[in-house]
């Protein structure tokens, strides 16, 4: 098994486009301990050691040891749905679609899809979102050659939800290009090409590009805030949030707590005139989001005990439970991650699980969010759930009834 493993290392390395020594710079080993590995002379014999692996490769452990454990059947159905989506991504229109081809979709029909394929990301249920993007692609890009004019905002509401759904499924490579082009194909169009910079952000933060991320949202943002003592649209301040939320957070990964608290700031001021209970361009900002995007990055900064004080406060409010599944599944996964550096594994099992009740692809597609399983239930003691969770996404050997992780 050391020897299928270590070709896997290898061969997601190459993917991630490493050298050996960057890759061994980054998990702390040497260069020949990676020749070692990938040639099958030393094994990843601990968990914790393929976890370390798996997340600077930016995989899910699974992933490396491969027919080693069954896949669940939403990270089969997701794998193939990527396969699908990356397909559509590779082909281009700029020759417009052949005279045989069949016609466009009306504008009006490719405003319910796209309206239709928000509410399956919202829900959370990624699986089912992966196998209809082909064809809304298709659709919106046909419209698009077709019709500029009205075609411009469903291709870039499209590209957006690509990029959403393949940063969830650790794609971020691919996520990246769907908001690049979203960006390009909103042309002139400046609040729909910052909208297009909230998912850019989002991207460049998966692909650990903390700074550039940084960099590109607050440009986007204050290109779309109204001037000081001036309320636009609501559309426009939420996008404006949005943005400024994306940069604290990667703010937060930098380690910058001046332009975090700044950032945050900002966002709550306009939070405050946009409100709760709204989905302005599809970025769910609201006061809200701006109080869990502070929990997010007081933990990244190191202060987790504000962090869980907060968290705990949010999570009672009315707006918390009006919030999408999606967003709700994926706070409580980081959440999880702060519980478990305050050493509280039985918190962090609560919460993980309660993310799986509210959206289970948020825990079964994202490699990282399997990882945080794994982690869970090593530590113990075991809360409800936890082991058949961990069961459930083949983290755990058959023999095993309390929850042991698995351990090659």
């Amino acid at each position: 098994m050391s020897v299928a493993v270590g070709r896997r290392v290898a061969q997601w390395r190459v993917r991630r486009r490493m050298t050996q020594q960057v890759f061994a710079d980054r998990i702390g080993r040497s260069k020949s301990w990676v020749e070692k590995v990938e040639r099958g002379v030393r094994r990843l014999d601990r968990f914790s050691l393929i976890q370390q692996v798996a997340e600077v490769l930016r995989v899910d452990p699974a992933e490396l040891l491969g027919a080693d454990r069954l896949p669940t059947p939403e990270i089969g159905s997701a794998a193939d749905g990527v396969a699908a989506v990356r397909a559509a991504l590779a082909c281009y229109d700029v020759f417009g679609p052949p005279p045989d081809d069949a016609p466009p979709t009306a504008p009006g029909e490719a405003v319910l899809r796209v309206e239709h394929a928000w509410s399956t990301y919202r829900h959370g249920d990624y699986p089912q979102l992966l196998r209809t993007l082909p064809a809304l692609l298709d659709a919106a890009r046909r419209l698009h050659v077709t019709r500029p004019g009205v075609g411009a905002e469903p291709l870039v509401q499209v590209y957006r939800i690509v990029s959403a759904v393949l940063v969830k499924v650790g794609e971020p490579d691919l996520a990246w290009l769907a908001a690049d082009r979203a960006l390009a194909t909103a042309g002139g169009d400046q609040l729909l090409a910052a909208s297009a910079a909230v998912q850019l952000g989002q991207a460049l933060r998966a692909l650990d590009q903390g700074r550039l991320a940084m960099a590109t949202t607050i440009t986007a943002a204050h290109g779309t805030t109204p001037p000081a003592g001036e309320d636009g649209p609501a559309d426009r301040l939420s996008v404006s949030g949005a943005l400024l939320l994306q940069a604290a957070l990667a703010a937060a990964v930098c380690g910058d707590r001046g332009s975090v608290a700044e950032l945050l700031r900002q966002a709550a001021g306009i939070a405050a005139r946009v409100g709760d209970g709204h989905d302005h361009r599809q970025t769910g900002f609201g006061p809200t989001a701006v109080d869990l995007a502070a929990v997010v990055t007081a933990a990244a900064v190191g202060d987790a005990g504000p962090a869980v004080r907060r968290h705990e406060a949010v999570t009672r409010r009315q707006a918390w439970r009006g919030l999408p599944a999606e967003h709700r599944a994926a706070y409580l996964v980081d959440a999880a991650r702060v519980y478990l550096d305050l050493g509280d594994p039985g918190a962090a099992g609560r919460s993980v699980v309660e993310a799986d009740r509210v959206a289970p692809a948020e825990i079964r597609c994202r490699p990282s969010a399997r990882t945080l399983v794994a982690e869970v239930a090593r530590c113990g003691p075991d809360t409800p759930g936890v082991a058949r969770l961990a069961t459930a996404l083949g983290l755990t050997t058959g023999a095993s009834r309390r929850g042991t992780p698995y351990d090659p």
